[in-house]
């Protein structure tokens, strides 16, 4: 168990959260959904120790997480994961396990880096530098990286913003199977909202720094919200497998 207790973030004499209160449970995928500005990058940003705040942090297995102990902890990637590098695809999987590039690598873990870009199917590209690729190939590598790493806290900001519509489903039901079989804690900053219903287990939405709606999609989901959210009139239909789908009509 996560617990983040009266987090609160400010920008100068800006306060952009404010007071946030949120348990998250292992094994689960938590969306957070709201409109630009809202905090949402903010709030990943915090919870990986990255920008100063004010709060407390407690993991039920390794008690109170101060940020500089959040490293060893956390896998968090940013919208802008898609960096160029001289390495190739296969080193950058190996340096979420690795804090550098010995002379010699284990094979077992060169086996298995691998085996995570196949899953992602970027086995073709491992030798590769980034250089060499796509900028949505090189946020598939980051996100294999980030799984590599078995981090008990996964933080991801927009995972699925420069992937074509495959490797977004692809993408998001590796981070859920993942998290759901190694009682990973994840949460990611989304704006697909039927993507988040398909493949989240909760969903928080935020505005104006605070949580407004907070619960399993089908629960929290609503037409007046996403109108509250986004300035957006929409229609939400259950589809013939349950899950929920969103369809924006007009701003209002």
């Amino acid at each position: 168990m996560l617990r983040i207790s009266n987090l609160s973030v400010s920008y100068a004499s800006h306060r952009v959260l404010e007071d946030l209160n949120v348990s998250l449970k292992p094994g689960s995928f938590t969306a957070l959904l709201g409109s630009n500005g809202t905090g949402k990058s903010t709030l990943l940003k915090a919870m990986a120790g990255l920008i100063p705040s004010k709060g407390s942090f407690y993991h039920s297995e390794h008690g109170k997480l101060a940020p500089q102990k959040r490293g060893d902890l956390v896998a968090y990637m940013p919208q802008d994961a898609g960096a160029t590098s001289s390495l190739t695809v296969l080193e950058v999987i190996l340096l979420g396990r690795l804090r550098s590039l010995g002379m010699r690598v284990p094979e077992c873990l060169q086996i298995e880096a691998s085996e995570s870009l196949a899953s992602f199917g970027l086995k073709s590209l491992e030798n590769r530098t980034l250089d060499e690729i796509s900028g949505g190939q090189r946020q598939l590598v980051y996100l294999a990286q980030s799984l590599f790493r078995n981090p008990s806290i996964l933080l991801l900001d927009e995972p699925t913003a420069a992937l074509d519509l495959r490797h977004q489903l692809l993408v998001l039901d590796r981070v859920a199977n993942h998290c759901h079989r190694n009682d990973t804690v994840a949460m990611a900053a989304m704006h697909d909202i039927s993507l988040a219903a398909k493949h989240a287990d909760r969903l928080i939405c935020l505005s104006q720094g605070n949580i407004v709606a907070d619960g399993p999609p089908e629960d929290v989901l609503s037409e007046p919200l996403i109108r509250d959210l986004y300035g957006v009139e929409a229609d939400i239909i259950k589809g013939s497998n349950g899950t929920l789908h969103i369809t924006p009509l007009r701003a209002v």
